[in-house]
């Protein structure tokens, strides 16, 4: 007990790792570079207006979920209703809602598809099947890929002979498992289930691993939430858990060199201070590595994340904004996924998803009034010049805004406050570079065991967050800061 650890980044991660291993009883530092907590959970206030900077749906809070066994572990229960209808899908030739509700779900598909209807019952048989296969990894969660005999152990353990059923889907993608229930040509099927994925797994059916992509498509029917206020709430919970445990968290304190000395870790930070620890968690995007690590560090961390290290990630522009919704025929919906086109790149504003706040959400904004947060994929190459920047700028927010104009007559004249938050905006207040955000598309080639390790590859330093393994999303996050807390503590600590 008498082990140092040193967190560096206040996301969902960061927190998940810092929060339980002090709950332990380790000694534990947490540095934030910015004054909020949560990373891109966070949330950020203009005038009378509170944002959620990017997510902003509620999952993992079900009972043994994965966030839900973090907080009882904290001893922080944290009750919400789960949302009966978890969203709504907007695409140019049909709209759908997403029941959290199994039948209600799969009979909404067969009512808009009759005759595909022993196709999409199969398919969806398949899925739920699959998934809650999967979920009983869930429980004893072990990590992937496993790089020591301890964790090779855990995961033999964790085996049963009804996990032998996965195997014949480990090597395929979502795509070959529609063209195996013939609904590979069934466009617009298709494309309600890409706009799904690209949230959750970077990346659409075509080249999404099936496994992920069964999980993440069935894991809305397991609960999904909306919180008053905002994820953000989340992170100031296990801040306060961390501080009650005897930790230490500092906010503006922005890590700017890490280097071994001896046997321990010694962390800089911009104002020159210094922290030394037994162990350092990076909850930082990978890509930041150089930036603290001398080359000679650098050339001995694990091959996959070095050449993550290299590989670029979708980055965002996101949208905020401020609505009086009493101009509004109705109040806008909590959550909405929308196709503005039927193209295939699933970025730069043909894909968006939109969360608003409910109308009587004060920690939101003052009565009648939603504060909504907007955010699609784009690809940072088409922002890597000031000239193209101020064109992707005004091309992709129009492409969003005009969508919403069609969609809901109106909206732009109810209006109260609109701000844009492009990639340098992200990298500026989150340290991402290039804005990066996400993580890596869950392809065959980067989920499962092709995925990045918690464990460095040196001795002592541990990452975690959205590039690491199980990828992004809070759940994703939640269980690389839970497998850090895990390797440091030498404990399962949750079950």
């Amino acid at each position: 007990m008498d082990q140092s650890v040193l967190v560096v980044g206040a996301g969902i991660g960061g927190l998940t790792a810092a929060s339980m291993l002090a709950k332990y009883g380790m000694d534990v530092t947490l540095l934030e570079s910015s004054s909020e907590l949560g990373g891109c959970a966070g949330k950020y206030q203009r005038n009378q207006y509170l944002f959620p900077v990017g997510a902003t749906l509620g999952m993992g809070l079900e009972e043994n979920g994965i966030v839900e066994r973090v907080f009882r572990y904290l001893e922080k229960p944290f009750p919400l209703e789960p949302l009966e209808t978890v969203m709504e899908m907007v695409h140019p030739e049909a709209a759908f809602k997403f029941f959290k509700d199994r039948e209600k779900h799969v009979s909404q598909m067969v009512r808009r598809f009759p005759e595909y209807e022993r196709q999409i019952q199969a398919f969806y048989s398949e899925i739920f099947s699959v998934a809650a296969n999967i979920r009983t990894l869930m429980g004893p969660l072990p990590t992937l890929p496993p790089s020591t005999p301890k964790e090779w152990a855990f995961l033999t353990a964790a085996l049963r002979p009804r996990h032998a059923k996965l195997l014949p889907f480990f090597n395929q993608t979502l795509e070959q498992r529609l063209k195996r229930h013939g609904l590979e040509q069934l466009q617009l099927f298709r494309q309600m289930i890409d706009a799904l994925l690209i949230d959750s797994l970077q990346t659409g059916s075509k080249d999404a691993s099936y496994l992920l992509a069964a999980l993440a498509l069935d894991i809305y029917h397991e609960g999904a939430y909306y919180i008053p206020g905002g994820l953000y709430q989340l992170a100031e919970i296990m801040g306060k858990s961390l501080a009650e445990n005897g930790g230490t968290l500092k906010k503006r304190r922005t890590v700017v060199k890490l280097q071994q000395q001896g046997s321990k870790w010694a962390a800089t930070d911009q104002r020159g201070n210094q922290y030394q620890a037994d162990h350092v968690v990076l909850n930082v995007p990978i890509h930041q590595l150089p930036e603290l690590l001398a080359p000679s560090l650098l050339n001995k961390l694990k091959k996959p994340l070095r050449e993550g290290i290299a590989t670029p990630t979708w980055t965002t522009l996101s949208l905020y904004i401020a609505v009086d919704s009493s101009k509004l025929e109705v109040p806008l919906p909590l959550f909405r996924q929308i196709a503005a086109k039927n193209g295939e790149g699933l970025a730069e504003g043909d894909y968006f998803f939109m969360s608003s706040s409910r109308p009587d959400d004060l920690l939101r904004a003052p009565a009648g009034i939603q504060t909504v947060t907007i955010s699609t994929h784009t690809r940072f190459e088409n922002w890597d010049t000031k000239d193209k920047y101020e064109a992707s700028r005004e091309t992709v927010s129009g492409r969003i805004l005009g969508a919403i104009e069609k969609l809901i007559p109106g909206f732009q004249e109810a209006i109260l406050y609109l701000e844009t938050g492009a990639p340098k905006a992200w990298e500026h207040y989150t340290g991402r570079p290039n804005g990066y955000v996400g993580g890596f598309p869950q392809t065959v080639n980067a989920a499962l065991f092709n995925a990045i390790s918690h464990r460095s590859g040196l001795p002592g330093l541990y990452v975690c967050g959205d590039h690491i393994f199980p990828g992004a999303g809070t759940i994703g996050v939640a269980t690389s800061g839970i497998h850090v807390a895990r390797t440091i503590s030498g404990k399962r600590l949750i079950y």
